[in-house]
């Protein structure tokens, strides 16, 4: 028996990276899989996605939808649940950033990240909860990162978004408990993915290896591994959480 058998699953911003990790990994468990991607220059790579996890097995669909606009979220739920007719587990993976020093950045920036990484979190979440409210039972886990705790020059923005999702995520957690619905975050620290890729090589790369007691960027499988334990009944007992999975890094 697979962890996730017949589960089904909506990963937001899965056309790659962290998102496209951990749609996969939950598929290769039985979870039908619902996704999102927001570009038109992303839908060849979703379209490459849904192809790949078919062929696992199990039903999966792409939506082409904004998590940070409330409606279109609203729609895509309505959309899951006519085309699977539940959802089990929602990750809220969309996410940008737009790093610039506090003196430098203004308001479009600012709201930009806030509304794609933080509002989305919000929207997600509150239209898939009435399904899960329904069947007593559900697994929410936003992905927040180890700047929401530890912030980070030049990112105030981003940090700011991310330290909001681990309160909303603890308030969830109250809200919803009794409901049998967990609600936990993950807190990446350096993953090897397109944002970080500036970072592989030179002396950069080095310099924050060198603060990392693992000695390594993390993998988008690392993310992936801890998402399926918080989805799956090894985590049935687990709600209002952030696991840092950052190599030590806030330690």
């Amino acid at each position: 028996m697979k962890l996730l058998e017949g589960k089904v699953a909506i990963v937001t911003g899965a056309a790659r990276g962290i998102g496209e990790a951990i749609a996969t990994k939950f598929a290769e468990q039985g979870a039908f899989i619902a996704f999102t991607y927001v570009s038109d220059s992303s839908t060849e790579r979703a379209k490459s996605l849904e192809s790949k996890l078919q062929a696992m097995g199990v039903k999966a669909k792409a939506y082409q939808s904004n998590a940070g606009d409330f409606l279109q979220c609203e729609n895509f739920v309505n959309d899951v649940l006519k085309e699977f007719g539940t959802i089990d587990i929602c990750v809220n993976n969309a996410g940008i950033s737009k790093d610039n020093l506090l003196l430098r950045m203004n308001a479009e920036q600012w709201d930009t990240v806030i509304n794609t990484n933080l509002n989305s979190v919000f929207y997600m979440t509150k239209h898939v909860i009435r399904p899960m409210m329904k069947a007593k039972s559900g697994s929410i886990i936003n992905m927040s990162s180890i700047i929401g705790e530890m912030g980070n020059a030049g990112q105030s923005s981003y940090a700011a978004s991310k330290a909001g999702i681990i309160g909303f995520t603890k308030s969830v957690a109250k809200e919803l408990g009794s409901r049998n619905i967990r609600c936990n975050a993950i807190a990446p620290g350096f993953v090897e993915t397109d944002m970080t890729s500036y970072l592989k090589e030179g002396e950069g790369a080095e310099k924050y290896k060198a603060g990392i007691p693992l000695g390594r960027f993390a993998s988008t499988d690392d993310i992936a591994n801890t998402a399926l334990f918080l989805a799956s009944d090894l985590g049935n007992y687990i709600t209002g959480q952030t696991i840092s999975v950052c190599g030590g890094l806030n330690i």
